[in-house]
């Protein structure tokens, strides 16, 4: 099967255009907007294409916007569906509820309001940590899940991942630090996309300004920052989960090659029991960013493989 998926993705490669745009957060004119009331909150959602649904799912220093070459791919034979996390891009302002467990509830209202009862779910990040406890609590909806570069609280070695230097950042908040960054949003969220890049220029300046702007809203800061106070309970939330059973069904884990590497499919096979393994060459944590092309070719061929292998 890896053989297989590693050829597919070859030949996929083979026919890409050499590059993706520097716009690359911009959705094909198909798409549309919509604002969900869900949970408590308005969630702010992209929809477009027809077929099967697929749910994509951002991460912190980026909204949904990241998604726009993955969906313009996926929108020809899939239903696709980006939303933005709460509180996040253009969701309402939120002050509490950032706990994974109730923003799954968020996502499960979103389908609900779209009539959608089966989901593949590609995430990235904390959109990783969402996805997951999308799939605990609801895998009668979740029939693949695909995480991209990041670790999930409280599963496989999350104590050690804790104790990396690099993330500082998931103890960095509160109204003094929001104070700090007031202003130099561009300044802070330069630190992530350059850090965490395995060539920092590959995140282009006008996807910066994108984001930055959008971080720069009010409220948009306090709301990064308490995806990352919540990640105790999450912890605590995510073993419970496990508790009840691991998750059965199929799961792709992508890294970047420069970033999470195969620690992605380690923290997935502590939760799942049917575990792909992607490592994306020449790529840190941006990987939509930094290596679109092989990535968008890996999520589709487990797509393709795994609806073949349902037939």
């Amino acid at each position: 099967m890896y053989r297989s998926i590693v050829a597919y993705i070859t030949g996929l490669l083979l026919v890409a255009p050499a590059a993706a745009s520097e716009q690359a957060f911009i959705y094909p004119s198909h798409f549309r907007t919509q604002q969900i009331s869900s949970n408590g909150t308005m969630v702010h959602v992209r929809i477009g294409g027809k077929g099967p649904a697929v749910l994509l799912l951002h991460g912190y220093g980026e909204t949904g916007d990241m998604w726009a070459p993955l969906a313009a791919e996926l929108s020809g034979t899939h239903t696709v569906i980006a939303p933005d996390l709460r509180g996040m891009g253009l969701s309402a302002r939120a002050e509490k509820g950032f706990e994974k467990k109730n923003q799954a509830e968020d996502i499960a209202g979103v389908t609900n309001a779209l009539h959608i009862t089966k989901v593949d779910v590609i995430a990235h990040d904390i959109g990783n940590m969402v996805a997951f406890a999308f799939a605990a609590q609801h895998p009668e909806t979740v029939t693949r899940l695909i995480v991209m570069d990041a670790p999930i609280p409280g599963v496989g070695p999350w104590e050690e991942i804790l104790k990396h230097p690099l993330l500082w950042h998931f103890r960095f908040g509160g109204p003094d630090m929001e104070r700090l960054v007031r202003g130099r949003e561009r300044i802070y969220l330069d630190r992530f996309w350059n850090e965490f890049a395995a060539d920092p220029g590959r995140f282009k300046e006008r996807s910066r300004r994108h984001y930055a702007r959008l971080y720069a809203r009010p409220g948009r800061m306090r709301a990064g920052f308490l995806q990352f106070a919540a990640f105790d309970q999450d912890a605590l939330d995510n073993r419970a989960f496990l508790e009840n059973g691991r998750l059965k069904m199929p799961v792709l884990a992508v890294g970047g090659e420069r970033s999470f590497g195969s620690t992605m499919a380690v923290v997935m096979r502590a939760a799942a029991d049917n575990v792909q393994e992607v490592v994306i060459a020449n790529s840190g944590h941006w990987l939509m960013e930094e290596q679109p092309t092989t990535t968008i070719a890996a999520i589709r061929s487990f797509l393709v493989h795994q609806s073949q292998a349902r037939e």
